[in-house]
């Protein structure tokens, strides 16, 4: 008996959730970096274990940008520090 093996690829809302960064944020990345989901379950968009990496990597670097420049700074490290 051979078993079918589905490889599960992630939502939006999933690579949200695996990254702990809000949703808009996360679409934000997707719309502003251009990338395109590799395909879709129903209405949903679904995207690459590549992208996910991607994506994380994206926002974190914003998060290091924002933590060392602009006015609001102080209080955005100590947002960070709450997570």
């Amino acid at each position: 008996m051979s078993q079918a093996v589905y490889m599960i690829q992630p939502t939006v809302g999933e690579i949200a959730r695996r990254t702990g960064y809000a949703v808009h944020r996360v679409e934000y990345v997707i719309r502003s970096r251009n990338i395109r989901a590799s395909s879709r379950a129903g209405n949903a968009r679904v995207f690459t274990e590549a992208d996910v990496e991607q994506i994380a990597s994206e926002l974190r670097r914003i998060d290091a940008e924002k933590a060392t420049t602009g006015p609001g700074r102080q209080t955005y490290q100590w947002i960070q520090e709450a997570r």
